[in-house]
């Protein structure tokens, strides 16, 4: 049985963890906190570009382009194009299933389609891949701590030129969605080509777009240009998403680390009272034993 110095040093030193990890909770509630709200600033926007898409569409006959499908598209089974996977971990652990929950989704993809170029972010990620043997196209590093619309464009940027010149057939984001009542779920979303019906689709209370107005140069130009914005809003709002998710994993794992604390404080007080105690009769049985035999000695 450890002595009671051995017991009050592990008892500072699980208080001092518990320090750490209440920091740790406080710094992450306070990260997501100012992540959603800059997201929620720029959400008018994008809403706004994803309006005005509905309304070329609803407006002008025969818009074509090489972000949407045909108006019927073939679908291959067996399709061998390449893919691009934007695959976004943390740069952190301490989150919990976080970013294995992530890295399960790109594997799964992997798995059904072998030739998929990824593009990392996050160093829990990048080192993931590389330990594994699994090529990576490109990694952006520190966007996972700090995203931003800036690099947002910039990466939307580098998949909209690999997409444009047909080396990637298909684009799909790979990220942690926060649900509403701070439920995050990893999931994995195909960012481009678009379904029309995505833009098409009416929504209830929705007013319908009876006014024509015209696009210069042309209603393709107009849309390009429109989409490429777009989409880099859809990056992001990931990156954000991805970002409070991990910040509200951070901090479940926090507040579970701090009770597990308390548990172990609890039994480590209880077992230091009973080897305290236990101490002080072992005294007072010498004090009194030693009384008594100074008394005999003395009759």
């Amino acid at each position: 049985m450890a002595n009671t110095r051995e017991l009050k040093n592990h008892m500072d030193g699980v208080r001092e963890t518990q320090k750490i990890t209440n920091a740790m909770y406080l710094i992450a509630s306070a990260r997501m906190k100012n992540a959603r709200k800059e997201l929620e600033m720029t959400r008018p926007y994008f809403s706004a570009l994803k309006a005005e898409i509905k309304r070329i569409f609803r407006t002008v006959d025969d818009v074509e382009s090489i972000y949407f499908y045909p108006e019927n598209p073939v679908y291959d089974e067996n399709d061998r194009t390449t893919y691009g996977a934007l695959v976004i971990t943390a740069d952190k652990g301490l989150a919990g299933a976080y970013n294995h929950n992530v890295i399960e989704k790109t594997m799964e993809l992997l798995s059904k389609h072998s030739d998929t170029r990824l593009f990392v972010i996050g160093e829990y990620g990048r080192h993931y891949f590389k330990e594994h043997g699994i090529k990576i196209e490109e990694d952006f590093i520190h966007t996972a701590r700090n995203p931003n619309l800036q690099r947002a464009r910039d990466i939307s940027g580098i998949l909209l030129e690999e997409f444009s010149k047909g080396a990637l057939s298909h684009i799909f984001v790979i990220y942690t969605d926060l649900e509403k009542g701070l439920v995050s779920k990893a999931v994995t979303t195909r960012l481009l080509p678009f379904h029309r019906s995505y833009f098409t689709e009416t929504v209830r209370n929705e007013k319908p777009v009876t006014s024509a107005f015209e696009l210069f140069p042309s209603a393709n130009a107009v849309l390009d240009v429109i989409i490429q914005s777009y989409i880099s809003g859809f990056i992001y709002s990931a990156l954000v998403d991805s970002f409070c998710s991990e910040q509200n994993a951070r901090m479940m794992a926090m507040n579970s680390a701090g009770r597990n604390a308390d548990k172990i404080l609890s039994a480590l007080t209880s077992e230091y009272n009973s080897v305290r105690q236990a101490s002080i009769t072992e005294e007072i049985t010498e004090v009194s034993s030693g009384a008594k035999a100074l008394k005999t000695e003395k009759d």
